[in-house]
């Protein structure tokens, strides 16, 4: 994208506003906070339905270590709906969920996998595993971005409480590789 040097000297100095801005963490009443609340809106209403779905999936799985570690999630998914509520709390915002159709999405595919293969076999488990993991690589990406913004505002208290997050979604995922890896993918190919 091509610019000239007066487009470029304002973008410049825009750029070094907004910077000022964000290390003084006086950025409430900007159309990027409110976009950020917006998000924090959309991830809490992922978060809530989600704590609904697991316990489905935890039923679906044959595998007892898949059953437990959905089991595990489903705990760590309600923390992360009290860290939510305590970041709306930190940022004197509502405590409110916006429809999150990527979650909404991802929920109904994890329901496709449950109808659409044996009760009992490796290969739903695999599936389950696959519709868990992509739930989780949305929301590493939804929480790292977020920890992002939130530091670029200067709200760091609330930057430390979804990096938490983030870093217990990462590991949630490393615990489905582990689970696939280990025997069920395997297993799976046997059947």
């Amino acid at each position: 994208m091509a610019t000239t040097k007066t487009g470029g000297a304002k973008t410049a100095a825009k750029t070094s506003s907004v910077s000022i801005k964000s290390k003084t963490g006086k950025m409430e009443d900007s159309e990027f906070h409110e976009f950020f609340v917006d998000e924090l809106k959309d991830i809490y209403w992922a978060e809530k339905h989600l704590v609904k779905a697991l316990p489905k999936m935890k039923k679906a799985a044959t595998s007892p270590e898949l059953a437990a570690a959905f089991e595990k999630h489903t705990e760590e998914t309600n923390t992360h709906i009290a860290t939510l509520e305590q970041v709306f709390s930190l940022l004197e915002e509502k405590v409110q969920g916006k429809k999150c159709d990527a979650m909404e999405g991802l929920l109904k595919e994890a329901d496709s996998i449950i109808e659409d293969t044996d009760s009992g076999t490796m290969i739903r488990d695999a599936g389950l595993i696959l519709a868990a993991q992509k739930v989780e690589h949305y929301e590493i990406a939804t929480y790292g971005t977020l920890v992002v913004f939130a530091q670029n505002m200067g709200h760091t208290d609330v930057a430390e409480l979804l990096q938490f997050t983030l870093d217990n979604e990462k590991a949630t995922d490393v615990a489905l590789t582990e689970i696939a890896v280990s025997s069920i993918n395997e297993q799976a190919a046997a059947e």
